[in-house]
């Protein structure tokens, strides 16, 4: 039985000439879709994560049934179905048998069956992630206030494990363009702790991490020693709910393309770029004055071509 990116792989080859429905969003997607962003309180969390996880199931259960399976009260899963904006639970259920069906809403004159081949879908999935980032950006508050508070920390340390790496470094770059102190861990265990315990006793405050799937056990256990440490934890990652949310003091949960073998990373890349837009903000004259130097040294060095 093949593995599920070896399945993954078989279903995105790209076929020249063909081309392929444009699939709807897995249940679970789309559930996550609907609550991510939401302020949900821990036993909140846990009625989202059961729906998330047993959606087939959870649909066609009564309050009391869901209520004991996800190991809560009856008037935690009504609060609960008005967080998360339906008016009880009676239309939370409805919309979650819709969900777990398939069912989606069409518009008239929308037709039946869009056709695009697997490349055109992968695209079309980055760009559906791109605007719910971009709703999310509507209130630009967090992220300014992050940003500050990444600009004051000294050392500030970006953490990426696994996959996850190529975007801390990416981040970690920008960052020492414009911070005096970046500390990039792209290593786990006992390396991972060094570098955190040392980053406190500098007089760092925050860590900023990146968690993309497949969420590495070795990410969670170095945030922890993170929290353990006094250091606050952002996180950047696909999912708002779950192990890696809870540990961590910020979180931003941008989707991941995931329609290819392999994951493509357009929102938590911008989300990234964002965040170093909000440092730069933070403290504008460190900022020019370190460009500048930059800048001299780099023509002084010939660092770049010449356009």
């Amino acid at each position: 039985m093949p593995s599920p990116q070896q399945a993954r792989a078989q279903a995105s080859a790209i076929t020249a000439g063909r081309t392929v429905p444009v699939t709807a969003a897995s249940p679970a997607s789309r559930l996550r879709e609907m609550f991510d962003g939401q302020r949900l309180s821990p036993g909140h969390r846990r009625i989202a994560q059961f729906l998330i996880e047993h959606i087939t199931e959870a649909a066609y259960l009564s309050i009391t049934d869901l209520a004991e399976r996800a190991g809560v009260s009856q008037p935690s899963v009504t609060r609960f179905a008005a967080a998360v904006g339906f008016s009880g639970y009676p239309a939370l259920r409805e919309k979650l048998q819709s969900i777990a069906l398939g069912i989606r809403g069409s518009s008239p004159g929308t037709p039946a069956e869009e056709r695009c081949n697997e490349l055109q879908a992968a695209v079309d999935h980055e760009i559906q992630n791109l605007e719910n980032l971009r709703r999310d950006f509507a209130d630009p508050d967090q992220v300014i206030r992050l940003g500050r508070a990444l600009s004051q920390s000294a050392p500030l340390t970006v953490l990426g494990l696994r996959i996850s790496g190529s975007l801390a470094e990416y981040f970690a770059y920008g960052a020492r363009r414009i911070h005096p102190d970046v500390r990039l861990v792209t290593r786990g265990g006992s390396v991972a702790y060094d570098a955190l315990l040392q980053s406190r006793e500098a007089g760092g405050t925050w860590v900023l991490a990146f968690g993309m799937p497949r969420h590495a056990q070795e990410t969670l256990n170095v945030v922890r020693v993170a929290r353990e440490a006094g250091l606050k934890v952002a996180l950047i990652t696909d999912l708002g709910l779950g192990p890696l949310a809870e540990e961590a003091d910020v979180v931003f949960a941008t989707g991941t393309g995931s329609r290819l073998v392999f994951d493509s990373y357009a929102a938590p890349g911008l989300m990234a770029a964002a965040l170093l837009q909000a440092m730069t903000d933070a403290d504008p004259g460190r900022t020019q004055a370190r460009l500048e130097e930059y800048e001299q040294i780099a023509d002084q060095h010939r660092f770049f071509l010449k356009d």
